[in-house]
């Protein structure tokens, strides 16, 4: 196997696992899926794929990032969740990860729920209904963002194969 084979199944093995990272809260990603495609393209010698497709896939990216963020933030905000609800969230959906998909899908909640409940009792508030409001809107924001990265992804990989074939 030559060294220019080696860096395209390299960057194929970088995709594969950034598509999982999507759902994966303790890998990258999207980075790593445009990390693959730098590294396919300039394995290529930005022949197939050129420097305006891979700022837009940069560009992509980087929205990337931004949808992750405001996805669960608006998500937790628009329920009036609490600081410990979000990190609750956080660290629920890495505690999931233990119990593969249901955990992923389950552990932001659990975490959110939690992490409101103690912020409630602490401050003398609304309790169980209010914190599994929060719980609610916080793994609705998770799962939004999530869906919309996927999305991304997709498109990105449509983009790079247009790019590489057209």
């Amino acid at each position: 196997m030559d060294l220019q084979t080696l860096y395209y199944v390299l960057a194929i093995v970088l995709m594969v696992i950034g598509i999982a990272g999507t759902v994966l809260p303790a890998l990258p990603g999207l980075p790593l899926v445009f990390a693959g495609m730098l590294l396919a393209a300039w394995a290529g010698g930005f022949e197939e794929v050129g420097g305006w497709t891979m700022a837009v896939l940069a560009l992509l990216t980087l929205l990337s990032l931004g949808i992750d963020f405001m996805a669960t933030a608006l998500g937790a905000k628009r329920v009036g969740a609490s600081k410990p609800a979000l990190v609750g969230a956080v660290l629920g959906t890495f505690a999931g990860l233990m119990f593969g998909f249901v955990g992923i899908f389950i552990g932001p909640f659990v975490g959110a729920l939690l992490g409101e409940l103690a912020w409630l009792r602490g401050v003398g508030g609304r309790e169980l209904g209010q914190a599994t409001k929060v719980g609610l809107g916080t793994w609705l924001g998770v799962v939004v963002g999530t869906v919309l990265k996927l999305g991304v992804a997709f498109l990105m990989v449509g983009l790079f194969v247009f790019a590489w074939f057209v």
